[in-house]
């Protein structure tokens, strides 16, 4: 089987006119069959291929790497004359690697050499500018490379990272929550060697809680002076409901507390009561009143990834069920949206970014009249899809759902 791992120009045209067909995957049709603890009945699925789901993902992190530098781009944007990666991320590359390894722990085939690019995130941490990041590299080490771990935390000055780190310092809440995933993946790890965790994720988690209003809505950040820090103190992204829930979970379940899972569940309750009738989970939220202020864009990213892979965390800590919601944002990706298009790439290369509006102006009108409250009307000619993959989106995926295989 070949597998190409650079996209050239000549690639780029091939995929402008049939994307993937040159990655050939086994695509064994599955229902939402999700491991021993995460599958729901066929019938209640509606036959949502989520091996073929899993199968795009691969195909999208194998044209969406960069070979020479040994890390996964930024993102690929359509170009005049086919698609153009742009940049590379150690970040975004931690993130498809925990998807990856959540795949071929099904014995799934995949063309990477981990060695070479965790070799290239570790060796040289100078990409790491916040607890965020670290977070994510603790989480990924205590999965996958204990070893890494230790030298990780050996590296890092963990008793000062809350007031040495900018991010930390702004409360922001998305980083927060991934560095609180780290610290409950290391100590789920049960490595000896690491030091006492439970302090600092106790400090981490009075942080992240912080910035949840009494509606279950978190923030983006912490309370601040500035305009951008007021604003960015009471309006939250779905990014930052999704990554809270998750560690939440995740941090309840390592430190064996009860309380941060009422605070996810709270979370989890808000954002279903809000979820869009065709499955959509919209974008821009109010922690203060706890109501929706932006519908769009809507990513195929949380459909797909951070809202499943959140979800099926706070069901394995709580013993809850989210399967309908679940199944209904995962239907959205398969075509029951508003355009009626099916968000996967007919060619099988890429499921493409999201559906949003189509000029700046009405996504301008629609944030405003949103931050006072007013909900504005949204024409299906006035949205579009976007064009765009990147690869912290198929990391997420087969994150959260890498485990039914190919």
């Amino acid at each position: 089987m070949e597998w190409p791992t650079q996209c050239s120009s000549e690639t780029s045209r091939e995929l402008s006119s049939s994307p993937g067909s040159s990655i050939p995957l086994p695509t064994s049709v599955n229902t939402l069959s999700l491991g021993p603890q995460n599958t729901v009945s066929t019938a209640a699925a509606g036959h949502l291929d989520i091996s073929r789901l899993n199968g795009a993902a691969l195909r999208s992190l194998v044209i969406l790497f960069d070979g020479k530098k040994h890390l996964f781009c930024h993102h690929m944007v359509q170009a005049e004359k086919g698609f153009l990666r742009e940049g590379v991320s150690p970040r975004r590359t931690v993130v498809a690697l925990l998807g990856l390894h959540r795949l071929t722990e099904t014995g799934a085939r995949h063309p990477f050499d981990f060695e070479t690019i965790e070799q290239t995130l570790f060796q040289n941490l100078d990409w790491v500018d916040g607890v965020g990041d670290l977070g994510l590299l603790s989480w990924f080490a205590a999965l996958y490379a204990p070893a890494h771990l230790e030298r990780l935390y050996r590296r890092c000055d963990l008793e000062t990272v809350l007031v040495s780190y900018r991010d930390a310092r702004q409360a922001d809440t998305k980083h927060l929550a991934w560095f609180l995933a780290g610290l409950a993946h290391a100590k789920l790890s049960q490595s000896e060697a690491l030091p006492d965790l439970t302090d600092l994720a106790v400090e981490t988690y009075h942080k992240l809680q912080a910035n949840q209003g009494e509606d279950g809505i978190f923030s983006h950040r912490g309370p601040g002076k500035y305009i951008g820090r007021l604003v960015l103190g009471r309006f939250g992204t779905f990014a930052d409901q999704a990554h809270s829930i998750y560690a939440l979970s995740k941090f309840a379940q390592a430190f064996h507390v009860e309380e941060p899972l009422e605070v996810a569940m709270d979370c989890a309750g808000a954002m279903c009561g809000m979820q869009g009738a065709l499955g959509q989970w919209w974008w821009l939220y109010d922690s203060r009143t706890g109501r929706l202020v932006s519908r769009y864009p809507v990513f195929s990213m949380q459909q797909d990834g951070t809202l499943p892979m959140a979800l099926f965390a706070l069901e394995k800590a709580s013993g809850l069920t989210f399967r309908e919601p679940i199944h209904k944002g995962l239907s959205w990706v398969y075509g029951a949206n508003e355009l009626g298009a099916d968000l996967r790439d007919p060619g099988g290369a890429f499921i493409w970014d999201s559906i949003g509006r189509k000029t700046q102006t009405a996504k301008f009108w629609e944030r405003t009249l949103g931050f006072v409250g007013i909900s504005s009307h949204v024409r299906n000619s006035g949205l579009e899809i976007r064009f765009k993959a990147q690869p912290e989106h198929f990391g997420w995926l087969l994150y959260a759902l890498g485990s039914s295989g190919l």
